[in-house]
């Protein structure tokens, strides 16, 4: 019979990326949104809409692209000093690393016999790769990438931000504040729902907990426009 290989899905691999892009859409559309709703609010007029909307979408994906790339760059350093750290303990007591390592895996369920075993090949093979995975949790799945979470990050929220900047564009007539909210509103549902499904989690709960925030960002940007603004556009 012909040999065939097993080929799993999991959802891992995509944590970094996904984390970052999700975020990034979702906060430049909400942050986006709430601007423009907050201004149209106070009765500001279509050129200052736009001009809020440009410069919120500007200003956020810079800095969504700073504040990802230091915080997975903080992570990175942490993983690169523990790596240090286990390479020269490895170098100086080995055999203290390798019991170790086998102590892991007779936690996990292993016999002392099985588990030494394990541990001495791992460590003939790997050791380094062995301490990191098994004993710290570093993968290669789950490495920080800092260039690739600031990308991610940036990108995504440019695409949400472009939402509310659409919607200006394209209407002027009456109940601009209404139409702002419904369409930020279903596009935060799809996002919650389509980052749930390739993360593997239920699209309903991952639409919901989306809405929620961004219905009450939206109303809280709108309360202030009303009471700081002059009228309102709508």
């Amino acid at each position: 019979m012909p040999r065939t290989t097993h080929r799993e899905s999991h959802k891992l691999h995509n944590a970094g990326w996904l984390r970052a892009a999700v975020l990034g859409a979702n906060d430049g559309l909400i942050s986006t949104a709430g601007l423009v709703v907050g201004m149209a609010a106070a009765g500001t007029e279509l050129k200052t809409l736009l001009l809020t909307a440009a410069a919120g979408l500007t200003a956020g994906a810079f800095s969504m692209a700073a504040g990802e790339y230091v915080s997975v760059s903080s992570q990175a350093d942490v993983e690169q000093a523990d790596r240090a750290t286990e390479a020269r303990e490895l170098a100086e007591r080995p055999e203290w690393e390798l019991n170790e390592l086998k102590q892991i895996y007779v936690q996990r369920g292993l016999s002392p016999e099985l588990a030494d075993q394990v541990a001495r090949q791992l460590t003939e093979k790997d050791a380094l790769g062995a301490h990191l995975r098994d004993e710290l949790g570093i993968t290669a799945h789950s490495a920080a990438r800092p260039l690739q979470a600031a990308l991610a990050s940036a990108a995504s929220f440019v695409v949400g931000a472009l939402l509310p900047i659409l919607v200006v564009l394209l209407y002027h007539g009456p109940g601009l504040t209404t139409l702002l909210v419904g369409a930020t509103l279903v596009l935060l549902a799809v996002l919650g729902a389509v980052a749930a499904k390739l993360g593997g989690a239920p699209m309903g709960k991952g639409a919901a907990r989306v809405l929620f925030w961004g219905a009450l960002a939206m109303g809280a940007s709108a309360l202030i426009g009303k009471l700081f603004g002059t009228g309102m556009v709508g």
